[in-house]
């Protein structure tokens, strides 16, 4: 029997031992969603669903043979990168990807759900000059974007704008998909977006897709948006199209959240119970 092709991803991202965030969450969107996963972790970190209390960065060595094996064994197509931690991190990152010509996801893991940072002070250019800048595909939310453009972004409007403005920056960027659960973060509706770069010589602007879909009231959200830019890198894998991945991606986490909210699953805010997740026929995983 001649063996078939696996569709693969890497996640880049720090570990979280509570099984809701980092390389753990994405690991099992991978599954669910029914991607092979591998996983290259640049950090550690001792926290729960009441928060990070300290993180330990790997080697930079380590981490580059760490990518270097992964890279040189398996079929990686797409590659999802979370939290990167120091500047060092962010070298070693861009240095090891500097030949890679798959699609490149990055989710500005920047600070936690309490607002403490998860970056060393001074990273955030080496981030800009060796991460964003290979990026295909970024997924922040409204606080992440104000900090990756270093501006305010009062409204929706001003966000977008601001989002816009790094395609200018970045050659290589081809879509953003900016998340809406911070503007306003009391609002019983969440509009997501999908921004996708303006076609060379084209004469259309900037294309901004639109995912208006009601909040799902629950503290369960541990890990959201390291679930959320898996997911889209799992099915940007599959439908090898943005605007697919990201309406697939914004349905996949309305049905996450919802089935998650029913339980307990932390004395904070819980994580999501990926293993929930139901197939179009019904059936959970």
């Amino acid at each position: 029997m001649i063996p078939r092709p696996i569709e693969a991803c890497l996640t880049i991202a720090g570990s979280d031992p509570s099984g809701g965030a980092g390389i753990q969450a994405d690991l099992k969107t991978f599954t669910v969603l029914k991607v092979y996963g591998c996983a290259v972790i640049t950090c550690l970190t001792a926290q729960n669903s009441k928060g990070v209390q300290a993180y330990q960065s790997v080697g930079h060595d380590f981490l580059r043979q760490q990518i270097r094996l992964v890279l040189e064994d398996l079929p990686i197509r797409h590659i999802k990168i979370g939290m990167v931690g120091t500047k060092e991190a962010a070298e070693t990152i861009g240095e090891a990807l500097s030949l890679f010509q798959g699609q490149i996801i990055y989710d500005p893991v920047l600070q936690a759900s309490d607002g403490s940072s998860l970056i060393i002070p001074g990273t955030l250019e080496q981030l800009r000059a060796h991460v964003l800048s290979r990026a295909t595909v970024i997924t922040p939310n409204l606080p992440e974007l104000q900090i990756l453009t270093d501006a305010p972004c009062p409204d929706e409007q001003k966000a977008l704008d601001q989002a816009c403005r790094l395609f200018a920056i970045f050659p290589k960027l081809e879509a953003i998909a900016l998340t809406g659960g911070h503007f306003p973060a009391e609002s019983d509706e969440i509009t997501d977006f999908l921004i996708l770069r303006p076609v060379r010589g084209a004469k259309r602007e900037t294309e901004i897709h639109k995912a208006l879909h009601k909040r799902v009231k629950t503290r369960n959200t541990h890990g959201t948006g390291c679930t959320f830019s898996s997911a889209f890198t799992a099915y940007l894998l599959k439908e090898e199209n943005h605007k697919k991945a990201f309406f697939k991606t914004v349905n996949f986490m309305d049905q996450l959240l919802r089935e998650s909210a029913l339980y307990d699953l932390g004395k904070g805010h819980g994580g999501l119970a990926h293993h929930l997740f139901k197939d179009n026929q019904g059936r959970i995983f």
